[in-house]
């Protein structure tokens, strides 16, 4: 029987729209995930005391966490087509496999990046400015495993603003007190599930000549991740006791800190299965903040 995956979604869509449906990942959800949760965090956090998290807000941020994740996936495929011919993992994505020209990839970034704006106009004139002011991070991201060892570190600057966006979506601007420890922790969370990612394609990242923490951190990539890990919950600490949290906020933190630690005691950086297995339950780590934020605040 046909399931309900976002792959079997895809599947089930008229052929001349499947390439461009993988081009954006939607059949792999889990990196759209990664960046919506901060979003709900940020969210969570600057509803009022004993309130429910805004829905509308919520339901706006995850319609442009699709199309911007869409998006940054199309402008790194178009970057990276030459390189990605060459990954065994990566050699059948549309652009690499000339499923699709590049002049029909910059097309549909166009109406991705022009219906991502429509959601951004849904906000106020502070989250306007911001959020389009993340565009650069956006399309400059993929050109860093060229230059450095940290593209993760790019990344993780670039997927967790919205930490930032949705409390100003909500109160009209930033209170960084709050905003900067939580978007700190976001990109230490980032390095710790990128780097994790980025351990399946170290053999031929190695053959091609891009860089990555992977590659950087080599047998030492635990001892990387549980500073990384214990960075980001200091950093959410600091943020709960900033805005006030309480009991079920720090017992999710405690729950995260201890899915992070089994994360990296059984990781085995030597088997792309297992990193992806890794990788994508970091789902879980945010959901668990997510829901310790909105119990929290009740």
């Amino acid at each position: 029987p046909r399931s309900f995956s976002a792959t079997e979604l895809v599947r089930a869509a008229p052929a001349p729209l499947q390439p461009y449906l993988r081009l954006m990942r939607l059949h792999q959800p889990a990196g759209t995930w990664l960046l919506y949760l901060p979003c709900t965090w940020s969210i969570g956090l600057a509803a009022a005391p004993g309130c429910l998290p805004d829905w509308r807000m919520l339901s706006l941020f995850g319609v442009g966490a699709v199309l911007m994740r869409g998006a940054g996936c199309t402008i790194n495929d178009m970057w990276d087509r030459d390189y990605d011919r060459q990954v065994a993992r990566t050699a059948s994505r549309p652009l690499a496999a000339g499923d699709i020209s590049t002049f029909q990839s910059l097309v549909f970034l166009g109406g991705q990046l022009s219906l991502a704006l429509c959601v951004l106009l849904c906000l106020n004139y502070y989250s306007i400015i911001l959020g389009a002011s993340s565009l650069f991070l956006v399309i400059t991201y993929p050109l860093m495993k060229r230059i450095t060892y940290w593209p993760q570190l790019v990344l993780g600057f670039t997927f967790n603003w919205g930490a930032l966006l949705g409390w100003s979506a909500i109160k009209g601007s930033c209170e960084w007190s709050v905003c900067l420890p939580l978007y700190f922790a976001g990109v230490m969370w980032t390095l710790v599930y990128d780097t994790i990612y980025a351990h399946q394609d170290k053999r031929d990242d190695i053959m091609i000549g891009v860089k990555s923490t992977a590659l950087h951190f080599k047998k030492d990539t635990k001892q990387w991740l549980s500073g990384f890990s214990l960075a980001m919950l200091l950093s959410l600490c600091v943020t709960g006791l900033n805005c006030n949290q309480t009991l079920p906020y720090y017992s999710a933190v405690a729950a995260v800190g201890a899915h992070l630690a089994h994360q990296i005691y059984t990781l085995d950086i030597d088997k792309p299965e297992d990193c992806w297995k890794k990788f994508a339950s970091n789902r879980t780590v945010g959901i668990l903040l997510f829901m310790g934020i909105v119990l929290g605040n009740l």
